[in-house]
């Protein structure tokens, strides 16, 4: 295993400070706390570099709101300066990582994404399937409450595996062990803050444990995973069924962490195969009914606050792209059709 030294002088060069903020600011600009920390820009990044230098820094304090997206989540924000450092600490250490990652790991990573999850999913199975003609089982499975069941101690195990820098290893247990998901304060460290650039880091990093067990210690070849959703394609409906207490088995003793006992589903590929917001077929997808009644729910309220002069005509416009963009990746013309006729309604209305 390559192993990497000098990672904390890459990570807090006065340079990678600056591209970070750069990353960092990108559609940002018009947020209060990111125009404060910009009116002393040169004077903040330097004090930051400094304090790293110095091995004083401390993480801050987090601010916690919940979004909806579509299940309520509680999104934890780290400060201006935090987040910076997040971004400098991902542009060092993504790099290093990345290569470890199995091929059907799509989620935040570049040239991946949601659509390309979906993509392989419906390669394998119409492999499997032998387009429709044989036996085709999907075992879909959630990890219950992943971002806040990650193990600080086995989280910082795993990283230390390849960075062998004493003052990288400080910082990034610095930046760990600043959340701990609330209510466990006083049980072994865990949690990891939704809002934080490192946490996608961490999570691919943690699960990349799971996937290299599937992958190469129980040698399924038709696994795809976005975050802590996955999926397992076989033509052997028992052999998916089997699979199941082992999977449980790894995750508890290995990784601290629990299969969604409510959210385990094993289908036929006839039965259609929900994954991602989509459900794949046979001979089309579609767009799952929950995505697309929340699409024109989140559509009609920004058509509500522009005529309410809450909002503008071009965020009505972006928002009906953007999800004219999602429905392309499924056979949805007529649904396609139907939103921006009922679009044009409300605004005419």
């Amino acid at each position: 295993m390559k192993v990497h030294k000098n990672i904390f002088e890459q990570i807090i060069t006065p340079e990678n400070l600056f591209q970070a903020w750069d990353e960092f600011r990108r559609g940002k600009g018009s947020r209060k706390d990111v125009q404060a920390f910009e009116w002393g820009l040169e004077q903040n990044i330097l004090s930051l570099c400094r304090d790293l230098r110095n091995r004083t820094y401390k993480h801050g304090e987090y601010s916690a709101f919940s979004i909806c997206d579509p299940k309520q989540r509680r999104i934890h924000k780290a400060t201006v300066r935090d987040r910076i450092l997040h971004h400098a600490i991902f542009k060092v250490l993504n790099p290093i990582f990345e290569p470890t990652f199995i091929a059907h790991s799509f989620s935040c990573r570049e040239g991946k994404g949601t659509h390309k999850a979906v993509d392989a999913l419906e390669v394998w199975l119409r492999k499997v399937s032998r387009n429709n003609r044989a036996p085709c089982f999907a075992l879909k499975c959630d990890i219950q409450q992943f971002f806040a069941s990650v193990d600080h101690e086995i989280l910082l195990s795993i990283l230390s595996k390849k960075i062998k820098d004493p003052d990288a290893m400080q910082l990034l247990i610095e930046v760990v062990e600043s959340f701990c998901t609330p209510g466990q304060e006083d049980e072994r460290p865990k949690g990891i803050p939704i809002g934080n650039l490192t946490s996608q880091l961490f999570a691919n990093v943690y699960l990349n444990e799971f996937d290299q067990f599937m992958k190469h210690g129980m040698h399924v070849r038709h696994y795809v995973r976005y975050t802590d959703d996955f999926i397992i394609v076989d033509s052997d409906k028992s052999a998916l069924e089997k699979l199941i207490p082992v999977m449980q088995e790894f995750l508890s003793e290995s990784m601290k962490l629990k299969l969604h006992p409510r959210k385990i589903t094993l289908r036929k590929f006839g039965q259609g195969i929900d994954f991602l917001g989509y459900v794949v077929l046979p001979h089309h997808r579609m767009l799952r009914t929950r995505t697309k009644q929340r699409m024109f729910r989140k559509l009609k309220v920004r058509v509500v606050s522009f005529k309410a002069g809450s909002g503008s005509e071009s965020s009505v416009e972006c928002s009906l792209q953007s999800y004219l963009g999602v429905l392309s990746h499924a056979d949805t013309n007529r649904l396609s059709e139907e939103l921006k006729n009922r679009c044009w309604f409300w605004m005419s209305e």
